[in-house]
């Protein structure tokens, strides 16, 4: 057998061991478990898996060519094309993954039914702010993930084989924060800016009104334009709940806070709870988030903070006013001439409209159907109210399980509720 017929069997035994991975990524039931598939609501789960299907159909036709050419073709061209695919298919192997993942956290059936009414905030969040747009709402996929922070993958992003956007806006909750699950609100914040072309525009206003003050007050804030717009936007559909929510992920020692990463999107959680407590006070006036502004101005001095970020904070504390009115009350072109506040109003889900609403509900407030379709923003923004008046010690905790229970079982009964566009 000559070297060039040893090279091509070699070639075409590589080849075939490709093509025999490529196959068994298409049975989507070894990707994921099929009773956690199961608790995907049925037309997310044909969204999910109807992509991850054509990207693994997209491989295997890739994978036909190659074959083809195994036989007569050039060897070296034949292997450059084998190499270019090995690493697509790591690139969709990683794409099965993430969902895989995604998806397997629904094998615990109490999880499951949680995670089915958390896709269900996410979806009419998102619908709610979109909808007098006319843009429509991609379908959203709410997954537990480990660490501090929620994370989202946006629907429509093309990564790995730059050709099959991903399905639906993947939103990671971290255990840590499902019995105050607000942040599922900041990331669907960020599918919002993506599909509304809102954050440059954002960035433009925030530099505009604060360059009169300082230039590198400006350039701060146009660079966290991305994360501002999503904390407004988590704070216009549910208050002051996501203020609380977020101090619990942000907080730590003193240099952490005021820590300034470069090119870090996120302002630094100094300035980041300030801003939510400053949309607060601007929209309800006093009230606890002004208690909480302060525990952190003693816990975390700004006059003792380091450098540039000390004399930031000290710039941005005084300019709260004007950066609230930009991202809350200015209208945008990305909103058709319209502020935030006439998609979202925050007064709907003020603290004495949240009572107001809750008093007028009654106990249909966590058993009505209705009220779970037409108002699941304000239920959830209601039950993830922080308590104020509770108890200490023991008692405290009693408490908060309490609560963590109550909304345990009202985000199951939503999650069991058939998904329609939330009015």
């Amino acid at each position: 057998m000559t070297d060039v017929a040893v090279a091509r069997r070699q070639l075409a035994a590589e080849v075939a061991h490709w093509a025999q991975a490529v196959e068994a990524l298409a049975d989507l039931d070894t990707v994921a478990a099929p009773e956690a598939w199961a608790g995907v609501e049925r037309y997310l789960r044909a969204s999910v898996r109807d992509r991850l299907s054509g990207v693994v159909a997209s491989l295997a036709a890739e994978t036909v060519r190659v074959q083809r050419l195994v036989d007569a073709g050039d060897l070296d061209d034949v292997r450059r094309r084998l190499l270019r695919l090995r690493d697509r298919y790591l690139q969709v192997e990683t794409i099965l993954d993430f969902y895989g993942d995604a998806v397997n956290t629904r094998t615990n059936p109490a999880m499951r039914a949680l995670l089915r009414g958390l896709d269900t905030i996410a979806s009419d969040s998102m619908e709610w702010s979109l909808r007098p747009l006319g843009i429509e709402a991609p379908p959203a996929l709410v997954y537990l993930g480990e660490g501090l922070g929620a994370s989202i993958l946006r629907a429509g992003v093309r990564l790995w084989d730059r050709s099959h956007p991903s399905p639906a806006a993947a939103i990671k909750l971290t255990r840590h924060n499902l019995p105050q699950p607000t942040a599922i609100l900041h990331e669907t914040g960020h599918q919002f800016a993506a599909l509304t072309g809102w954050t440059g525009e954002l960035a433009e206003a925030l530099r505009a009104a604060l360059a009169p003050r300082s230039r590198e007050l400006a350039e701060a804030w146009e660079g966290w334009a991305s994360e501002v717009g999503a904390d407004a936007h988590a704070f216009a559909q549910a208050g002051w709940a996501p203020l609380a929510a977020l101090a619990n992920v942000v907080d730590g020692p003193t240099p952490r806070v005021y820590r300034l990463p470069i090119g870090d999107p996120h302002p630094f959680p100094w300035v980041r709870v300030m801003l939510n407590a400053a949309f607060c006070r601007s929209w309800f006036g006093a009230g606890p988030w002004d208690d909480m502004a302060r525990t952190w101005r003693d816990r975390h001095p700004p006059d003792r903070a380091p450098g540039d970020a000390g004399a930031l904070a000290r710039a941005s504390v005084d300019a709260l006013g004007p950066i609230v009115d930009v991202c809350t009350r200015r209208p945008m072109g990305a909103f058709g001439g319209r502020p935030l506040h006439a998609l979202d109003d925050p007064r709907r889900v003020s603290p004495a409209a949240l009572a107001a609403f809750a008093a007028r509900s009654g106990p249909s407030l966590l058993t009505s159907s209705y009220l779970r379709r037409v108002a699941s923003l304000r239920v959830l923004a209601w039950l993830t109210l922080p308590a104020v008046d509770d108890p200490t010690g023991v008692d405290a905790a009693r408490a908060a399980a309490a609560r963590r229970a109550r909304l345990t079982r009202w985000l199951a009964d939503l999650g069991a509720e058939p998904l329609a566009p939330a009015a």
